[in-house]
């Protein structure tokens, strides 16, 4: 069944994604193995993406139904309500100049179901808006993702921009994105490079305390 549900969200059949999620939980499935279909589907929509298959409107619907099977996961994670304590606040957002969004999606798709309060900031994020997100919102943890090669010099432009507010001690800082590694990490000033969405969760966890 985690093939057909694979099948459906990468194929845009909203209902029958939505129908098999349910069925799987109810059946009493790994609520995982639904978080990993919705994650292997988002890569088969990247994909489809970038060889121009598919487009924004069809980003935007995968996005919703990731967003509505991020409910249908979330009480069988035993993480409650949206009311819930999150495990901790995370800011994303695809650094300026970059306008790739599938991975960085994906990653905050799989934090929210994981039990954190994630904060969006889209694409084509300034410098200033990082830094003005991180003194009012106090995350734990900030995410940049940048698929072009011009974004390895915006990172390690917006890690200074952040060291000079005064705010780098309070925040970990994780990269991602295709050209990204662990050197380009040191390169940028980040604390670590998340190669996927699921190594991006565990440094969350590790940093905020959630195991």
């Amino acid at each position: 069944m985690k093939e057909q549900l694979v099948d459906a969200i990468a194929n845009m059949m909203e209902g029958d994604a939505l129908r098999l999620a349910k069925e799987m939980l109810e059946a009493g499935a790994n609520p995982q193995t639904v978080l990993d279909a919705g994650h292997e589907a988002m890569a088969i929509i990247g994909s489809r993406y970038d060889h121009k298959e598919y487009f924004l409107p069809e980003l935007i619907v995968a996005g919703e139904m990731l967003k509505e099977i991020a409910e249908l996961v979330r009480p069988n994670l035993g993480i409650g309500d949206a009311q819930a304590t999150p495990l901790g606040k995370v800011i994303i957002g695809t650094v300026e100049g970059d306008i790739h969004d599938i991975g960085k999606d994906i990653v905050g798709f799989m934090l929210d179901v994981n039990g954190f309060q994630v904060v969006d900031l889209g694409v084509d994020v300034p410098v200033q808006t990082f830094v003005a997100k991180i003194r009012e919102i106090k995350p734990q943890v900030v995410g940049m993702s940048g698929f072009l090669t011009l974004a390895f010099d915006q990172m390690r432009i917006t890690v200074e921009a952040i060291k000079e507010a005064g705010l780098r001690d309070g925040v970990k800082i994780m990269i991602g994105g295709a050209p990204m590694d662990d050197e380009a990490a040191k390169y940028i000033g980040a604390d670590a490079f998340g190669a996927d969405a699921a190594v991006a969760v565990k440094l969350a966890k590790r940093w905020t305390g959630g195991k």
